[in-house]
This record gives C-alpha cells, structure tokens and sequence, in this order.
C-alpha cells in the first residue's frame, strides 16, 4: 500500500478545510493534555532532581501510550482493509486513516484565529489585543495595533510548523503513531516547556519537542521562502535572533518574504530593517503559509509513498 499514507494526508487536510476540528470530547490533543494536566501541580512541588526525572518519567510514559494507541488503530485498519484488494480498499482504507490523522494537524484553526485578530482590531484595539491573548502567552494589554498583528503574524509562522508540517513530516516517517508522539511533545512543551518555575520539571518536554521539531522547522522555513536556496544565509541569520533553536525558523522566513519587521519586545528582533507590519499584512501572511503548507504537502506525501513502497 505504498499510496496509503499520500491518500491519508490529502484526505485529513481536506477534512480538515471542510469540518475544522473535532468536538473538544473526541479531540485527542485535548486528551493529551487532560493526561498531562494530571501531573502539573504536583511536578512544581518537588526538587529540581526529582522535578526533571518524574518530567521525564510522565513524558516517556505518555508518549509510549500514545504511540501504540497510534500503532494499533492503524495497523487494524490495514488489517481490516486487507482482503479488500484494488483502489476501493485503499481509498477506505485511506480516508479512515485520513480522519483520524486530522486531529493531530490544524490549518483550518489556526488560520482562521489569526484571522480573528484582523477582524477584532478593525473593531477596536483592545478587541484585537483580546483576540490576540487567546493566541499568545505574552501580555497583550498595552501592545499596538502593528504589535498585535506582529504577533499575530508569528503565532501564525511558528504553529505552521508546529501544527501542521510537522505532524505529516512524522507521519510520512512513521505513520500514524509519529503523527501523535509528536503532537504528544508539542503539547507537552507547550504546557510545561518553560523557564522559571518549570525549569526543571518541563526541561525533558521542551528538549524533546526541540528534537522532534528541529528538521520541520527549517523544511517550513524554507517552504514560506519557496524553497529559494538563494535566501538560506539570510534565514540562517535571522533565524538565530531567537532563543528558540526551531521558532525563529518559520518567524524570521515570514519576516524575510513579506518585508517586515517582526519582534517579541525584550527578547528578538527579526528583519530589523523591514517595514513595519500594516494592515493587510496579515492576510499576505494567510495566503503565504497556505502556499507553503501546499509547497510541502507534495514532498512529504512523496516521501511516505517511497517510504512505504519500499518496505
């Protein structure tokens, strides 16, 4: 079935475009982080040592649950769908696959908020600064209009790749089940992979999604970029202004090919000398991450076909 995983993916973003997310009761990434949830305050109670080794513990314990949950499902429906020979077993097979590879990706939200902060500050800047905080973690309370579409405009880079590229550069590479361990760590690290009290006790979750992140993040950066190899040393450059060794990647190529200036105060600037972000930008910024999850969208699927078909 080397076509399975090809079919898979364009029939999950396409449920994706048509049905959006699933309700919050069957969303597994809402289930991850019930899971984690079980674990936070009591993890903020111990010791450094015993902080980063119970955070370790939880992390590995999950994800290997989450894993063979994935590996189960799939291989029961290559199983089931095996006496079915020809193209209508694979397209059942697939589409089944499809749905439940959907949940773990999400274009059709995250376009759709960051369009929301558009259509808040043409109401009022505190709307938009509102809307915004529903995105970010940063304090929104006293950010300009260009700040809030800032913002919004690397909410939307970054969670490119985190919700979308990543999770089918997993799958193509394994499947299912790497479609949820990585959405298992990058919903880890959003909820624990942070300095201060976390420092210890998220230190496992944060390391681990930079791993699984770091190749997707500069596949996603050079998609926003069209794959324009000409533009690497200036990515490269602008990519290493944020502490982040895999956020900087899509953010400083949406800086690059729009011409703007994006920053977080405090801690980076990227593209300093671009423009600064006008309305309007933000739906550029739309019409550039679709392209860019397109421009990927056919490598990955290609590479799962190779994949499996040489297997």
């Amino acid at each position: 079935m080397a076509w399975l995983l090809p079919i898979a993916m364009l029939a999950a973003l396409v449920v994706d475009r048509i049905f959006g997310e699933p309700p919050a009761r069957w969303h597994p990434v809402v289930g991850m982080g019930w899971f984690l949830g079980l674990f936070s305050k009591r993890l903020l109670t111990l010791a450094p040592a015993a902080a980063f080794s119970a955070g370790a513990l939880i992390w590995c314990v999950g994800a290997i649950n989450v894993g063979l949950l994935a590996a189960v499902l799939e291989t029961s429906l290559i199983y089931a769908f095996k006496p079915w020979e020809g193209w209508l077993g694979l397209a059942g097979c697939a589409l089944l696959l499809g749905l439940l590879l959907k949940p773990l990706l999400a274009w059709r939200m995250l376009s759709d908020e960051v369009g929301a902060v558009e259509a808040a500050l043409a109401e009022s800047l505190p709307a938009g600064r509102a809307r915004l905080a529903r995105l970010v973690s940063r304090d929104t309370a006293n950010l300009s209009a260009a700040e809030v579409r800032e913002a919004a405009i690397e909410t939307l880079s970054e969670n490119l790749n985190d919700s979308v590229v990543a999770p089918l550069f997993w799958f193509m590479l394994a499947g299912l089940p790497g479609a949820a361990i990585y959405r298992f760590a990058n919903t880890a690290d959003a909820m624990w992979g942070y300095r201060g009290e976390w420092e210890w006790a998220g230190k496992w979750a944060a390391r681990a999604d930079d791993l699984l992140s770091w190749l997707p993040a500069r596949i996603t950066g050079l998609a926003l970029l069209g794959f324009n190899f000409k533009r690497w040393p200036a990515l490269v450059q602008q990519a290493r202004h944020t502490p982040s060794p895999n956020s900087g990647w899509p953010m400083a190529a949406m800086a690059l090919i729009l011409n703007t200036r994006l920053a977080k105060p405090g801690v980076y600037v990227l593209n300093e000398a671009g423009a600064e972000v006008a309305p309007g930008d933000l739906a550029r910024a739309q019409g550039l991450a679709l392209r860019a999850l397109l421009i990927c969208a056919a490598p990955l699927a290609g590479g799962a076909a190779a994949l499996r078909g040489l297997l």
